[in-house]
C-alpha cells in the first residue's frame, strides 16, 4: 500500500474475483468468390438472408463460395467472411460510361484513400463494389430547378419538391436542397425493373450542412454511409460550389436532372488466382484482430497452395480448426470402385494437397448434392462447411470437447444425396488414412461417421474433440493470464494464477471435458534463472476425455440349467 505522510485513513480495495473468461469457439471464417460487397475486408455474416444482402446469392461462378457460407450458416450465426477478386479485372461499375473509366474500388477504406475527393472521371456516382450487379443500378438527382424533370417518375416518391433546408436557412443560405435516388434498373436485385431501391430525401449541397439531431445531412456523406449501393464521386458539372459551406452561400443549380445508368461493372470471379484467395484468409492471420475458430475451405480444397497457407496459418494461430474435402473430380461422376481410393490418394498426394499432417486439419469424404432455390437447379457442393458447422451446433448443444460425429450430433443438412457414400469396407480405407466418412444411412439420415484429424501420428491429437477441447482450454487461460503480466513473480502470483485456472479445469472436468488435471506453478518451474528472465512459467497437465469410435458387443447364450457365474458373467 502506498504510505502516508500524515495521520489519515487510507481506503484501498482489493480485486479478488477474476476467473478465466468464456471464449469463442463456433466462429467460422472463410475467403470466397461472391458477385457483390466489400472486397479484401472482414464482414461478419449471422445468417443466409445476410448473406444474400450483402455479398449476393448465388450465380454459377459463385456457387461453391455462396453455399459454402450458406451452409456453414445453416448450423452457425457467426460467419466471417472476406470476398477475394481479381484485382487485374474486377471494376466497379461507374456513371461514366467510357471503359477505360472504370476502376476497383474495395472497400470503404479504399474509396476514401483513393476516390473520395472525385477527379477522377469516373461521374457522378459508382457501384458500391465491384460486379456486373452495379451495372443494373440507375440514379438520379434533382433540386428545386430541375424538380419539374421528375413529374412522369419519381415525385410520387417523395413528398414535396427540394428547396432551402432549416440550417441553411439559418447561415443566410439558399438552394441547398436535393432528392437523390437509387433505381434497380434491369432487375437484377429485386426481379423487377425499375424497382427503387433507395431514396435520400433533403440532402445538402453543403459540405457542413447538419441534420436536427447534428449528423451530417451533406449529400455526399450520406450516400457514402448509408447507401448499400452507391458511392458518391464527382459533383456534376453545374454544381460549381457544391461541397462548399453554406454560410452565405446560393448554392449552384441543375440546369437538368442527373440521370445516369452505372455501366462496366466487372467482378471477374472465373479468374480468381490462388494468390487472391490465400490474400483473403491471410487476414485472419490476426488473432488479436479477427476470433476464429473454423475455417472451411469450400472448393479451394482443390488448391495445394491454399490448403497449405491455411492449415499453416492455422497451426501459427493455434486456436483455429481448418476443414477439407477431396476435389470434385475425385467423387462426382466418378466410378464407385475408384471413389475411396481417389479421395485417400487426394489426401496422401502431395502433389495434390501438399501432404497435410495436422491436428488443425479436417479432411471429410466428398460433395453432397443440393438445391438451389435461388436458382431453381441441383448443384454440387463440398461438405467441408457443413462439417465445420456440426462442429458449431456442437458447441451449441453440447460442449467443444464434444465429438461432432455419430447420429447424435453429426446430422447433415440439405442433403438430396451424397457424391460418395463409403460402404463399410471404403469406410475403413478412408478412417486408416485419416479421412472422416460421410454416410447416409437409410431411414437415419446423413451423418459425420468420423472424427479424426489430419495428424499422421497416433495420439490424443489425432481427434477432433481433444484438438477443439485444447484450443478451448488455452485460448481461455491465455486469455486469462494476460493479467498476471507486469506482476511480480513471487508465491503470491503463483498462487493467484492457480487459484485462477483450477477451479476453471475443475468445471470444465464436471462438463466431461477432461478426466484429471494437475497445474504447477511454483518454485520447481519458477527458478531464480527463470524469474531473473522476467517470465513466469506453469505446466498444465490434462487427461482429455476420449469419444468412443468402436463399440463391442458379446452376446452369449447359455442351456438353462446353467448358472450365469459358471460362464464368467
Amino acid at each position: 500500500m502506498a504510505f502516508q505522510l500524515s495521520p489519515g485513513v487510507l481506503v484501498q480495495e482489493k480485486d479478488l474475483t477474476a476467473i478465466v473468461p468464456s471464449v469463442a469457439t463456433s466462429a467460422g471464417a472463410f475467403a470466397g468468390a461472391f458477385q457483390w460487397g466489400p472486397v479484401d475486408q472482414v464482414t461478419t455474416v449471422d445468417s443466409e438472408n445476410n448473406l444474400v444482402k450483402y455479398f449476393g446469392g448465388p450465380i454459377d461462378a459463385t456457387y461453391t463460395s455462396f453455399f459454402t457460407a450458406a451452409n456453414f450458416l445453416s448450423y452457425g450465426n457467426n460467419l466471417q467472411l472476406v470476398r477475394v477478386v481479381n484485382a487485374a479485372e474486377a471494376k466497379n461499375a461507374v456513371a461514366n460510361a467510357s471503359a477505360t473509366s472504370a476502376v476497383l474500388i474495395k472497400n470503404l477504406d479504399d474509396y476514401l484513400n483513393n476516390k473520395s475527393s472525385g477527379g477522377y472521371g469516373l461521374g457522378e456516382f459508382a457501384a458500391k463494389y465491384p460486379g456486373e450487379l452495379g451495372n443494373s443500378l440507375k440514379v438520379s438527382m434533382v433540386d428545386a430547378n430541375t424538380w419539374s424533370h421528375w413529374a412522369n417518375t419519381y415525385q410520387t416518391d417523395f413528398d414535396s419538391a427540394p428547396g432551402t433546408s432549416t440550417y441553411a436557412t439559418s447561415l443566410n443560405g439558399t438552394d441547398d436542397e436535393l432528392h437523390i435516388i437509387v433505381i434497380d434498373e434491369d432487375g437484377s436485385w429485386t426481379g423487377a425493373r425499375n424497382t427503387v431501391l433507395e431514396k435520400f430525401p433533403y440532402v445538402s449541397k453543403g459540405s457542413d450542412a447538419k441534420n436536427t439531431d447534428g449528423s451530417s445531412n451533406y449529400y455526399k456523406d450520406v450516400i457514402n454511409t448509408k447507401s448499400e449501393y452507391i458511392w458518391s464521386i464527382d459533383h456534376p458539372t453545374t454544381g460549381t460550389n457544391w461541397g462548399t459551406t453554406v454560410q452565405s452561400k446560393t448554392f449552384a443549380n441543375l440546369s437538368s436532372n442527373v440521370l445516369v445508368s452505372l455501366s462496366n461493372g466487372v467482378s471477374a470471379v472465373a479468374n480468381i488466382s490462388a494468390g487472391n484467395v490465400i490474400a483473403g484468409f491471410d487476414l485472419f492471420s490476426n488473432d488479436e484482430l479477427y476470433d476464429v475458430s473454423l475455417i472451411p475451405l469450400g472448393a479451394w480444397s482443390n488448391s495445394a497452395a491454399i490448403v497449405s497457407s491455411v492449415v499453416s496459418l492455422a497451426e501459427s494461430r493455434k486456436d483455429c480448426v481448418v476443414f477439407i474435402s477431396p476435389d470434385i473430380t475425385d467423387v462426382v461422376n466418378v466410378s464407385t470402385s475408384v471413389q475411396a481410393s481417389n479421395v485417400v490418394d487426394f489426401r496422401q498426394a502431395s502433389a495434390t494437397n501438399g501432404g497435410v499432417n495436422s491436428s488443425y486439419a479436417v479432411m471429410d469424404s466428398g460433395w453432397k448434392y443440393q438445391y438451389d432455390r435461388y436458382n431453381d437447379k441441383y448443384r454440387w457442393v463440398p461438405l467441408n462447411a457443413d462439417i465445420a458447422g456440426l462442429c458449431a451446433r456442437t458447441d451449441a448443444v453440447s460442449e467443444a470437447w464434444f465429438s461432432p460425429g455419430g447420429f447424435s450430433r453429426g446430422q447433415i443438412r440439405n442433403v438430396v444425396k451424397l457424391a460418395f457414400n463409403p460402404s463399410k469396407t471404403d469406410r475403413d480405407t478412408l478412417y486408416k488414412a485419416g479421412v472422416n466418412p460421410v454416410v447416409a444411412f437409410p431411414g437415419q439420415g446423413t451423418v459425420l461417421f468420423g472424427d479424426k484429424t489430419l495428424q499422421a501420428k497416433p495420439s490424443a491429437f489425432d481427434r477432433i474433440n481433444v484438438r477443439r477441447l485444447f484450443i478451448t482450454l488455452e485460448k481461455a487461460i491465455a486469455t486469462a493470464s494476460k493479467f498476471q503480466l507486469f506482476e511480480f513473480n513471487d508465491p503470491f502470483t503463483r498462487a493467484q494464477f492457480r487459484n485462477l485456472v483450477e477451479p476453471f479445469l475443475r468445471d470444465v472436468q464436471g462438463r466431461r471435458g477432461i478426466t484429471d488435471f494437475k497445474v504447477v506453478c511454483d518454485e520447481t518451474n519458477n527458478t531464480g534463472d527463470v524469474i531473473d528472465r522476467n517470465e513466469f512459467r506453469a505446466d498444465i497437465y490434462i487427461k482429455p476425455a476420449r469419444a468412443i469410435n468402436f463399440i463391442s458387443l458379446t452376446f452369449v447364450a447359455t442351456r438353462s440349467g446353467i448358472s450365469f457365474e459358471e460362464v464368467g458373467a
